[in-house]
């Protein structure tokens, strides 16, 4: 016990370690032993104290950038900046309180080879501690706060990821010990995406796709399935039905490890919200914490862009809301942006209005079709 302590106990001091780390049950366990133990000792100590809980800060202004050297691969990553959780401070206390109850709740259901969903986590918490828990958000930036703790993800930490996405297209899959499936077969809702990235990891993949498309809405998805725009365009279509959840990101980063040489497209609405949508595909999320670099992909914006403006009707334009340009704001702001997109982020804000990708159906159903088509074989995208 006092080897795996002493070198479970490495991830605390180690300040270069600002990612979360994919670990086996045993050694998450022992993580959250040692910080028992760690917490004990001082408590117990000639000059005892409660100590406070050292996390990496998750706040944007501690993001930075990684760029590649021999591609045009970016991503996002949390720096070496520190905060804490002290029962010591008003502020902080049920905070501090509710990292705890969290890591023996995980502990909980590693020691049980269980998995659970953040939302069977809230209501667990909700009935076992109402005074800490009382709402689904606390429990979100509780789980990261122990991910920025333990330096492991949440799915070692036992939370299941709960899944919105699907795929559509020319891919096979098959799960272990179950048949082939065929996504081009699976009608226009396409083949559903697990939460568990366990699953994912483990699918047998083969494909004759040339290119992956991810679309921002379930909606186009659905046409672009239902018109198998995949045998026109060999490709294989994937959504996660508007924001990204963890899934949908996982599988279509281990796509793109199976099939490297498959180039990834984004279609979004030209708003601020669709290039966010596109960004966290692209460079990962500051809202992942220490996960916020995994399953980020190199996706090229494939559109809407301005360029495709003409093509929209006016009458098809809607204002932007007070809500776009917060977003605007924040993507703005931002490191990792390209110039090439800040300046479509700009005609945005300046024009006062966004385009959804319906508004192409103007031109007829299949138009969107033969849209994706022409600006791929003529590298329209940035």
């Amino acid at each position: 016990m006092g080897d795996l302590c002493k070198s479970s106990m490495m991830f605390f001091s180690d300040q270069h370690l600002c990612f979360a780390d994919i670990l086996p049950p045993p050694e998450v366990r022992a993580r959250i032993e040692v910080a028992v133990l760690n917490f004990l000792k001082i408590l117990n100590s000639p000059t005892p104290a409660i100590s406070d809980l050292s996390l990496i800060d998750r706040r944007s202004s501690n993001s930075k950038v990684s760029r590649g050297l021999l591609t045009d691969v970016s991503w996002i990553f949390l720096s070496h900046s520190f905060c804490t959780r002290s029962l010591m401070r008003a502020n902080t206390a049920k905070a501090f309180i509710r990292v705890w109850k969290v890591m023996e709740m995980c502990y909980q259901v590693l020691v049980q080879e269980k998995r659970l969903t953040q939302r069977e986590l809230f209501y667990k918490l909700l009935c076992g501690s109402p005074d800490y828990f009382t709402s689904q958000l606390q429990v979100n930036r509780t789980i990261q706060d122990v991910v920025a703790l333990l330096r492991c993800s949440r799915y070692s930490l036992g939370i299941m990821a709960s899944s919105r996405g699907a795929i559509a297209g020319r891919l096979l899959l098959q799960e272990p010990n179950q048949e082939v499936v065929d996504c081009s077969a699976c009608g226009s809702s396409g083949y559903a995406i697990s939460g568990d990235l366990n699953l994912l990891e483990k699918l047998v993949m083969k494909t004759d796709a040339r290119y992956i498309i991810v679309v921002e809405k379930h909606a186009i998805f659905q046409r672009l399935a239902e018109d198998c725009v995949y045998n026109q365009i060999p490709s294989i279509l994937i959504t996660a039905k508007g924001y990204p959840d963890i899934a949908t990101r996982f599988l279509l980063h281990r796509i793109s490890r199976t099939f490297p040489d498959l180039p990834i497209f984004g279609l979004v609405d030209w708003n601020p919200a669709g290039l966010a949508i596109l960004c966290t595909f692209k460079f990962g999320s500051i809202g992942m914490g220490l996960e916020a670099y995994r399953y980020a992909c190199n996706v090229k914006w494939l559109g809407v862009r301005k360029h495709d403006l003409e093509l929209v009707p006016e009458q098809s334009f809607i204002p932007l809301k007070p809500r776009d340009l917060q977003i605007a704001k924040s993507l703005a702001s931002s490191e990792i942006l390209p110039d090439n997109y800040k300046e479509e982020l700009a005609v945005m804000v300046e024009s006062g209005k966004r385009a959804e990708i319906e508004a192409l159906y103007f031109h007829g159903y299949d138009f969107l079709g033969r849209y994706i088509a022409k600006k791929i074989v003529q590298a329209n995208y940035i």
